[in-house]
């Protein structure tokens, strides 16, 4: 594994000697030498160093977030921003060097693909190292890229989309930074009318010390086709932190349908500041699955436009909070055309001390006649020293719509574990089962496999924190 300037610049010296294969020995912050680097490390056309380098001067002009989680404690002049696999991108598992392999191996993703996936991309740090679609789709004109050869391959069609419209690089300060150095990511183009039967996954392991992963994701789903993408993310137990700002962008156009899934199992040293975003045209529609379980810090809000009549947007996710973990997240709908239509369905669970907060926005402009919005929060409170909090916004421009927001939040009583300790259950064995029966909605929505993965690491983060 290389980082950038390790050489020409020797301002990161990696150690090879150590057995942990991710140590560095020094510093190295952000700035317009290390962004050049970048992009010449990935060859890119001069339009994309340039929105880069924009990206870096908005970047230093722009305060850190004033409101939210505390993240005053993520220095990051003391952030790796490339770190660059010793592999090259391939398309057969045995070609991945050995280190990498049995990582993904353990995370189950060889299998998966095998099994229920119409292709697979892998990416390990900065750079993907696996990518593979099924001949059938291919033969369809379905497209499925890591980014960065996207970028070489589909010029046009990156330039047209990435961080134009939908996440413009101006949005706020980690925007700013990711369009700076970003690396990596997923491109995919569905054709008009082709319908994708079994899920794209794309799995972005951050494995360095002290790192950053931003890679980039575009899903273009054209008129009246049908897509389901699942990605996965992971990272190891470090003792210094790490940051993750990664990007989606989504393109749901026409009577098109668009499935996301996502689970973020990152270490509880790394802050995930990630943006995602979905532009919803006419009788389209969008679909948000979330589970966020780790970070020390997670503020997360992905946000649908409704620009087309007719168009709607479900948002379901569960966010768990253990002892040192705060996770900010929640949903935003914007209605700007008529007849739109949103549900949101947030769940929570705080034991040991996690902080856990809803923080939401619908907005439902002059022109969306008719729109429909309703937003629901349910916490699940473990213990006396955790903390829910709900901050809804509701920006209502127009008087011919229906809005509602119902937020609870709850104990597990006395009663209901007694009911279930009389039928020879532990109490922690009764407040696991409690938990399944709350998550169970957003657990449902998941294909099968994954439903199963995010229910056995919440019984995992749970067990031996109650009780």
């Amino acid at each position: 594994m290389k980082s950038i300037n390790e050489n020409k610049y020797n301002k990161k010296i990696f150690d090879r000697g150590n057995k942990d294969s991710s140590l560095y020995k020094a510093k190295l912050g952000i700035n317009e030498e290390v962004v050049r680097e970048i992009s010449n490390q990935k060859k890119e056309p001069a339009w994309m160093l340039e929105k880069r380098l924009d990206a870096l001067r908005l970047f230093n002009e722009t305060k850190l977030p004033n409101w939210g989680p505390d993240i005053s404690n993520l220095n990051l002049d003391d952030i790796c921003y490339y770190v660059r696999p010793d592999a090259k991108e391939v398309t057969s598992w045995d070609e991945v060097p050995k280190e990498i392999h049995e990582t993904f191996e353990k995370l189950g993703i060889p299998k998966a693909e095998r099994e229920h996936l119409a292709g697979v991309g892998a990416q390990y740090d900065s750079d993907s190292v696996y990518h593979k679609l099924k001949e059938n789709l291919l033969d369809k004109g379905v497209i499925f890229e890591n980014m960065d050869t996207a970028l070489h391959k589909y010029p046009e069609m990156v330039k047209e989309y990435f961080m134009t419209s939908c996440v413009p690089v101006h949005d706020h300060k980690f925007t700013m930074l990711h369009g700076a150095v970003w690396s990596g990511g997923t491109f995919i183009y569905i054709p008009k009318g082709v319908h994708v039967e079994l899920p794209l996954q794309a799995y972005f392991r951050m494995n360095a010390q002290g790192s950053g992963q931003f890679e980039h994701t575009i899903i273009i789903a054209d008129e009246e086709s049908h897509i389901e993408y699942i990605e996965g993310c992971s990272a190891p137990q470090y003792n210094k932190n790490s940051i993750h700002a990664g990007c989606v962008e989504i393109f749901v156009k026409e009577k098109a349908v668009v499935k996301y899934f996502s689970i973020e199992n990152w270490s509880k040293n790394v802050y995930n500041l990630n943006t995602k975003r979905a532009l919803v045209d006419k009788d389209a529609s969008i679909e948000w699955v979330s589970g966020n379980m780790g970070s020390c810090t997670t503020m997360l809000y992905p946000c649908s436009v409704l620009r087309g009549e007719n168009s709607s947007s479900n948002s379901l996710g569960i966010a768990f909070a253990g002892k040192g973990q705060t996770q900010d997240t929640g949903s935003k709908v914007i209605h700007s055309a008529p007849n739109t239509k949103s549900n949101v369905r947030s769940k929570s669970i705080s034991v040991d001390g996690g902080i856990n907060t809803y923080r939401g926005l619908v907005k439902i402009t002059k022109k969306a006649n008719n729109s429909d919005s309703l937003v629901e929060c349910d916490a699940l409170i473990m213990d006396e020293l955790s903390q829910s909090n709900t901050i809804p916004k509701m920006k209502v421009e127009n008087s011919e719509v229906s809005v509602a927001h119902e937020a609870k939040v709850g104990k597990i009583g006395d009663d209901e574990l007694f009911y279930i300790q009389s039928r020879g259950l532990s109490l922690e064995q009764a407040q696991q089962m409690i938990v399944t029966g709350f998550v169970n909605p957003i657990v449902q929505s998941l294909p099968m496999e994954y439903a199963i993965e995010l229910q056995r690491l919440i019984m995992m983060e749970t067990e031996g924190a109650i009780g």
